[in-house]
Formats: structure tokens, C-alpha cells, sequence
């Protein structure tokens, strides 16, 4: 029997390397599933293969232990994850997950016992300032994200003037990601940790519900980095194929076919990163990956 997410389960105590270890999982699972059009193990881009990514993945353990996460601010989170990733990895390989991973890794270590970890991230996204602006600005900065382009207001290459959740907040209608600092996380717990949940109860292994989990968020809203590469049109068109393919109507390897026929410009990888801090956000609950 699967064990559902649920905001009553008992919180588990982040003890030892615990925190660690999920962080590393969460980021092992989500590269290792045949997500279409991702970097998968049978699927490297150009410029990142499958074992930069586990490199990277692995290197954000230690980043995001528990001693170090009590220690640091969101935005140092945020810069040292993305240094342990360049350090092992010559492109920018999980700039989107260390983003979601730092406030939802300060929630668990400073949650009470009784705390649902979406309240405790709604905490920590409060209570944000400048400083971590500046620094998250700096590191979204030097991982340069495909099609970051110039921003109407908040530039990441400008002196950070806001909060970090402010300047999130200027950017969530163009970025996912952001959306979910504005949000406290809307996406992550209103409608992937359900999806989540349908696919560990349907499918036969971790791996296939992980696809099933990417392909119901993509149906459920355009990715924002093929958007931001490819236009708007585009990603609608992607989330269109994604609902064929929910539906039963498309194959999972046609979609993933289709996604590939231009090199990575319809690379999901937002929607990767939402999935990666989807597992985690499960986790944290006590809910087995296994």
C-alpha cells in the first residue's frame, strides 16, 4: 500500500544526514525517470549529460545538510548550491532546484512538530530580505539560465533594490519557479503532490510515476523555460501534446520524440525542477521513494 501525502502525518526528525540524503534522492530520481524531453540516463543535451547531472544532484547534498541549512540564509543556499554545481558540472545543470530547494530545506530544519511544511515554507518565504536577493541575483547570475534575456524590473545583473520573494514576485507570471515564492509553493502542493500521489497508487514503480507526475504538470500548465526559448505559442503546444498523451491519446515516446526534433529548445526543464522539489516536498512528509 502506498502511504499518501498527508499535511496530519507525524513530521520526521531531520537527525544526522537525513536532510542530506533527500535532497540527494529527491535530485537522483527526478534525472533518472524517462521524463520526455529531458535529460534522462538514455538522453544527454549537448552541453550536459545525465552524469553531470547526478554529479550535480550529489553535490547538493552537502550543501543543504541539516548543520549547514540552520546556519545559512535562503540566499546563501541558494549561491552555494549553485558553486557546488559548478564546481562538478561545466554548465548550469539545477539552477531552478537549489532555487526551490533552499526555502523548503530552511522549512524543515525550523519547523515545529506540528507545523505543515507548506505553512513552514509560507515562514520562511515571509521573512526573506535584501541580502538574499542580492546573493540569489549573483548566483542566478554566473549559472546564466537559458533565455534569461533583460527583465522589465528586478534584473538579476542589478543591485537587488526588494526582498528575494518581491523580486520572485515581479517575474512569477513569465517563471514557474518564481511563481512558487509568490505563492508559497502553490504548485508543488495543490497540484503536484496530488498527481504524485495518483501516480505512486497507479503506476508499478517510483520511476514511471515520476513520468506520469512530469506529464500531468506539463497538461496542466506551459513550461516556462521553453516560453522563455521558444515562445509562448510554443509551450502551449507542448502542454497540448502533454494532455494527448495523459489522455491516451499520444504515446509517452512520441511526445518525447517531438520534444527532441530541435535539439533542447523544448526542454522542459521547468517542469523538471518543479518535480524535483515536488519529490522532495514529499520526503520531508515521510513519504517513501523507494
Amino acid at each position: 500500500m502506498v502511504t499518501r501525502v498527508n499535511a496530519t502525518l507525524a513530521h520526521p526528525r531531520l537527525s544526522g544526514d537525513l536532510l542530506q540524503r533527500q535532497v540527494q534522492l529527491a535530485c537522483v530520481l527526478e534525472v533518472s525517470a524517462a521524463k520526455p524531453g529531458n535529460i534522462t540516463p538514455a538522453h544527454d543535451f549537448s552541453d550536459t549529460t545525465y552524469a553531470d547531472m547526478v554529479r550535480s544532484g550529489l553535490a547538493l547534498g552537502p550543501v543543504f545538510a541539516r548543520p549547514r541549512v540552520l546556519r545559512r540564509t535562503v540566499g546563501e543556499l541558494i549561491a552555494d548550491g549553485v558553486a557546488a554545481s559548478a564546481e562538478v558540472a561545466g554548465a548550469n545543470t539545477n539552477l531552478g532546484i537549489v532555487l526551490l530547494f533552499a526555502p523548503l530545506t530552511r522549512a524543515a530544519v525550523t519547523r515545529q512538530a506540528d507545523e505543515p511544511l507548506r505553512a513552514a515554507a509560507e515562514r520562511i518565504l515571509a521573512g526573506l530580505d535584501v541580502g538574499d536577493a542580492a546573493a540569489a541575483f549573483a548566483a542566478i547570475a554566473s549559472a546564466q539560465p537559458g533565455g534569461l534575456g533583460d527583465a522589465p524590473e528586478h534584473d538579476v545583473r542589478a543591485p537587488a533594490r526588494v526582498s528575494l520573494r518581491e523580486a520572485m514576485a515581479a517575474a512569477a507570471d513569465r517563471d514557474s519557479v518564481a511563481s512558487e515564492y509568490a505563492t508559497g509553493y502553490a504548485i508543488v502542493f495543490e497540484c503536484a503532490l496530488p498527481l504524485l500521489n495518483d501516480a505512486l497508487a497507479r503506476e508499478r514503480s517510483t520511476l514511471d510515476a515520476i513520468v506520469s507526475l512530469h506529464v500531468g504538470l506539463l497538461s496542466a500548465r506551459p513550461d516556462t523555460l521553453i516560453a522563455r526559448k521558444a515562445g509562448l505559442d510554443a509551450a502551449r503546444a507542448v502542454s497540448e501534446a502533454a494532455r494527448q498523451v495523459r489522455d491516451g491519446a499520444l504515446s509517452v515516446s512520441d511526445f518525447d520524440a517531438s520534444l527532441r526534433s530541435c535539439g533542447n529548445r523544448l526542454n522542459p526543464g521547468t517542469t523538471a525542477d518543479l518535480v524535483a522539489a515536488t519529490l522532495l516536498a514529499a520526503l520531508l512528509d515521510g513519504i517513501p521513494l523507494p
